[in-house]
């Protein structure tokens, strides 16, 4: 199996770059092929400039190349903080840029054709609202961005999202045992074949 994994966070040596090595570790040791993108080490350029919005544009080379790695891919693992409900901007660019009209999924008469059905996804988020809290205020805004907005969308109905929380209030035992969960996740969502 091919699986892109991609993390938004600018801080190396972060926690969830802790949580995309341990992905990243979990999937090779099941055999799997592995595509890794740090946004931010790459300098991944968020903005959608107006020429790229036609579905048949001349679009930046490391864009086609993101956009040919998810259609390559059997699944993908997206890795980020909640900074007010949303990804950071980087990854909504990211998503802007990428996950493109035309190339993953294409409007008929009829609705929406997707283009990666039968495809899985692993997104795993971290805030540092407790929980209760965050549901009680603001509802689960990134559940439905990513399950319905972005990847039921374009296909994948095979979906999991886990929240770590609250990090700024966590332990390194809490964080270690955190970590063990991602690996059981990514074992279950993408096993060894």
């Amino acid at each position: 199996m091919k699986v892109l994994v991609i993390i938004g966070h600018q801080q190396q040596g972060s926690f969830n770059h802790a949580i995309a090595q341990t992905v990243v570790e979990e999937l090779r040791a099941a055999g799997h092929e592995v595509v890794y993108h740090d946004l931010y080490a790459e300098r991944f350029d968020p903005i959608l400039p107006a020429h790229e919005i036609p579905n048949d544009a001349e679009i930046d080379p490391v864009v086609r190349r993101h956009c040919d790695e998810v259609l390559a891919a059997d699944g993908y693992v997206i890795v980020h903080p909640n900074w007010w409900g949303m990804p950071p901007a980087i990854l909504k660019g990211w998503v802007d840029r990428v996950i493109r009209q035309g190339t993953m999924y294409r409007f008929e008469p009829d609705g929406v054709v997707p283009y990666l059905k039968g495809k899985r996804a692993l997104v795993i988020t971290t805030s540092n609202t407790p929980r209760e809290d965050e549901l009680r205020v603001f509802g689960d805004p990134l559940e439905n961005l990513w399950k319905t907005c972005i990847f039921g969308f374009v296909g994948v109905e095979n979906f999991q999202r886990r929240n770590f929380e609250s990090i700024i209030l966590s332990t390194v035992e809490q964080r270690q045992g955190w970590l063990q969960e991602v690996r059981r996740l990514v074992r279950e969502r993408f096993p060894a074949g």
